[in-house]
């Protein structure tokens, strides 16, 4: 598929500028786009923290990690589930504890379920093959 951009929030200030790339941020994209392959290939995503689930309150979701906790705005996969959940860690909450929001419904989920960190933000892709296409909050289409 096309490139992947973080998801992010703009201020209104910044909604109304410009949406056109200048040649010369095309033209490093381009040659990044180029090179992500071969460097994907160099550097596998290995040994992700892990944590457990400790509350859920509606979309709210606090997981506890033994070891180190992962950044704001990373996304956390939660193991054994279909379909697929994901959750943004939004605040750290001392003791080894962020709070996230939940990017698709929570029931089901229960204290003590494994969660993964993924080692970075949420991503949507984009590129010729997603024109046209309706996605859900964590890039997967839904059309």
């Amino acid at each position: 598929m096309g490139r992947c951009y973080r998801a992010s929030y703009t201020s209104t200030s910044r909604r109304h500028q410009s949406t056109q790339p200048s040649k010369s941020v095309h033209t490093s994209a381009v040659m990044e786009a180029a090179a992500a392959p071969a460097q994907k290939a160099s550097t596998p995503k290995v040994g992700h923290v892990k944590g457990r689930i400790v509350a859920v309150i509606g979309a709210v979701v606090d997981v506890q990690f033994d070891e180190g906790l992962p950044p704001i705005l990373n996304g956390l996969e939660v193991t054994g589930r279909s379909p697929r959940l994901i959750l943004e860690v939004s605040q750290h909450l001392g003791e080894s504890v962020v709070r996230t929001i939940a990017m698709d419904g929570t029931e089901g989920l229960v204290r003590g379920q494994e969660v993964v960190d993924t080692g970075d933000p949420i991503k949507i892709p984009v590129g010729p093959e997603t024109l046209g296409r309706i996605m859900n909050v964590i890039g997967e289409p839904i059309d």
